[in-house]
Formats: structure tokens, C-alpha cells, sequence
């Protein structure tokens, strides 16, 4: 039995009248991130892919139309959450070797003390598109959080 505190209780990720949390990417860095990270598996046989193997599952990336949760380790745990609105700028790379495997970065510069870069590294999808999805989500949650930006110079 528990006593009332009078306090709304809602399911994770979902405030009072509002849509829940939607999405736009879940997962881990590729194993193999760029044709050079290949040459190095070929050319040790396949050893390198313990490495790569490892670094993969050691970051995993949750983006959702409010916030970015990174989890990084494999045996301890780290979290960091970015909320979507404290973003300020975006960088996509696309360098040749990662284009060719059909990976990608995103790069983004907030305005969060403890995480003033964040960088989404390897990713195995559009970068392109998830960068337009991402950067929609920012400001769609900037307006409903009543957050503007000011750049002063």
C-alpha cells in the first residue's frame, strides 16, 4: 500500500500532456567503421576484429525526439544524457572510407556544462537523414519547452 503525495506519476520518457518520446535512432557503432579498419582485419586475419569488436559493444546510442542517452562500457556502466534542446550546432563527417561502408558522425556542440561535445560516432544508418530528424526534434522541443537561442558575438 502506498500513500498519495499528490504528485502525477507518468511513464518514463512521457510528461503530462504531452506525445511520448518518439525513436529516431537505437544502437551501436559498426564493427567496421572505415575501409582502413577493414585492411587491418584482412591483413591480421581477422584478429583486429577483437578490438573493433569490443569498441562497438562498449557504446551504445539511444536518440530520441527529447534527448540523447550515450551508454558507454562493456562491464561498468556509464550514462550521459544530453537533452535535445541544450543543442547549439551540428557537424555531419562523412569521410570517404566510412562513406564507402555506409557509415557516418555526427558531431554536436551544446550547451550542457558537463557534455559541451558530443560526438555519435561509426553510426551504421543515414546520417544525413537522422541529422534532419535530430535537428527538427531540437527545435520542436526548444518551442514546446518556450527555449530560444541567442548568439551573441
Amino acid at each position: 500500500m502506498s500513500a498519495h503525495t499528490g504528485e502525477e506519476h507518468t511513464p518514463l520518457g512521457i510528461e503530462s500532456g504531452s506525445a511520448p518520446e518518439e525513436v529516431l535512432f537505437e544502437g551501436r557503432a559498426a564493427l567496421v567503421r572505415s575501409v582502413g579498419q577493414l585492411l587491418l582485419c584482412i591483413v591480421t586475419v581477422g584478429l583486429w576484429l577483437i578490438p573493433l569488436w569490443w569498441a562497438s559493444r562498449s557504446r551504445h546510442y539511444r536518440i530520441t525526439t527529447r534527448r540523447i542517452v550515450i551508454e558507454d562500457g562493456v562491464l561498468s556502466k556509464r550514462m550521459e544524457q544530453v537533452d535535445l534542446y541544450r543543442i547549439s550546432d551540428y557537424t555531419v563527417e562523412r569521410p570517404f572510407s566510412q562513406r564507402l561502408l555506409g557509415t557516418g558522425n555526427i558531431l554536436l556542440k551544446t550547451f550542457d556544462k558537463t557534455t559541451p561535445e558530443v560526438t555519435l560516432g561509426g553510426l551504421k544508418t543515414d546520417v544525413v537523414q537522422l541529422y534532419e530528424r535530430l535537428r527538427a526534434a531540437t527545435e520542436v522541443d526548444r518551442k514546446k519547452r518556450g527555449v530560444r537561442m541567442v548568439d551573441y558575438e
